[in-house]
């Protein structure tokens, strides 16, 4: 039987922790998936701007897909989950099936209770938002569900766009989602913010320093209830006072000074 594909898409890459976690999670639930993602295997969402670009990277994913004889993609992107439906699927016959990650683990929930033996103690407030197709906002309350000590807090807010990259360049839209998310969480006496995409993660993490709440990943949780190690680098080096010390000498010489001083180091240092 031909492996599924774990496709993360391009813009996931900061985020290691999540990728391994995610491929270690569809191993254990014994469907084991084969992650893929980078520029080799992009939606051309980031070239919407320059259609034939876009449609020259997307049908060279969807080749790519087509010939490897997997029979699910597992997606986590929600920019690449409908770019499968509304444009990639469009111009090339689509061979296989595709689920986001959430809902195929989820389906795995009879394989994935007797797994969580850890307790973890958290009250959650899921980033929740509309305007995506993946199922998720059903998927991860449920997931949630199963770690013990975990309780899933609901609250009727949910944020406008699909991810939280989608506000970024709307003036004061992002701001507002964050202080309207924390104060929805205050409301409900979460403890933890709980993000579903990378993009919400990336966004929301500085709030463990701004307003004191914990913010993990819907997969962090489910890792914390099997009893497995991560560390959050990116959190970490967000929050830090000083990227540079964060990452390492070490680490910035072996991915290149000028490269980390150019392209990580204005994100993570951006304001809070």
């Amino acid at each position: 039987m031909t492996q599924d594909l774990f496709w993360y898409g391009c813009n996931m890459t900061r985020h290691a922790e999540i990728i391994r976690l995610s491929e270690r999670l569809m191993a254990a639930l014994g469907t084991p998936a084969q992650p893929v993602g980078g520029p080799a295997t992009c939606c051309g969402s980031v070239k919407e701007s320059t259609p034939r670009i876009a449609e020259g990277m997307a049908n060279r994913t969807m080749d790519r897909f087509n010939e490897s004889g997997a029979a699910r993609v597992i997606t986590w992107c929600p920019s690449c989950h409908s770019n499968l439906d509304d444009f990639m699927g469009a111009a090339r016959t689509q061979r296989f099936d595709h689920l986001h990650l959430a809902q195929a683990v989820l389906e795995r929930s009879d394989a994935l209770t007797p797994l969580m033996t850890q307790r973890f103690a958290a009250r959650v407030m899921l980033d929740r938002h509309i305007g995506n197709r993946t199922g998720v906002n059903e998927a991860v309350p449920a997931l949630m569900r199963l770690v013990p000590g975990v309780t899933v807090l609901e609250d009727e807010y949910r944020a406008p766009s699909y991810m939280c990259f989608g506000l970024a360049n709307v003036p004061g839209a992002l701001p507002a989602h964050k202080e309207r998310l924390v104060a929805a969480a205050r409301a409900a006496g979460a403890d933890t913010i709980v993000t579903i995409f990378h993009s919400c993660h990336r966004e929301l993490v500085v709030l463990e320093r701004t307003h004191g709440i914990r913010v993990l990943n819907w997969v962090h949780v489910l890792a914390e209830g099997l009893g497995w190690h991560y560390a959050d680098e990116y959190k970490a080096w967000r929050n830090s006072d000083d990227p540079e010390a964060a990452i390492g000498a070490e680490r910035i010489a072996a991915a290149g000074e000028d490269a980390v001083r150019k392209l990580a180091v204005p994100e993570l240092a951006r304001p809070r």
